[in-house]
């Protein structure tokens, strides 16, 4: 029991860089959606808000899991949601509820994260 409860004190999100990568993407999408249409408002922006939300937030959850193999299925989660809010932040641009510019810091901070998540899985597999 003591060693399970050392293994979840260890994993501290917020000394992640995924997690930090995925903590920006939440506050870049939440201030991207901020002029949506108000008819919207339960629409595509709360879709978007809550694939943006949902990234850190399973990152966060894996964390306190005791097993790697929770940890890394919180982890794919948390890509899905990840591609899915960068569909998202695309589809939204071509509405023309959301200008280019925000779209394409959605799209590129979310690449980045996604790739922060596969290569964290890739290295939580190996070990």
């Amino acid at each position: 029991m003591a060693r399970a409860l050392c293994m979840v004190m260890a994993r501290d999100h917020r000394k992640l860089t995924v997690f930090s990568l995925a903590d920006e993407l939440a506050d870049r999408a939440y201030r991207s959606t901020g002029g949506f249409p108000a008819a919207e408002r339960f629409g595509l922006q709360a879709q978007i808000r809550r694939a943006a939300v949902s990234v850190p937030a399973n990152i966060v959850e894996g964390c306190a899991r005791e097993t790697e193999r929770d940890f890394l299925r919180f982890l794919e989660i948390a890509l899905g949601s990840c591609r899915e809010l960068i569909y998202l932040a695309g589809l939204s641009q071509r509405l023309g509820f959301m200008d280019a510019n925000s779209s394409a810091g959605i799209e590129a901070i979310g690449g980045r994260t996604a790739a922060a998540i596969t290569r964290l899985r890739q290295s939580l597999r190996r070990s």
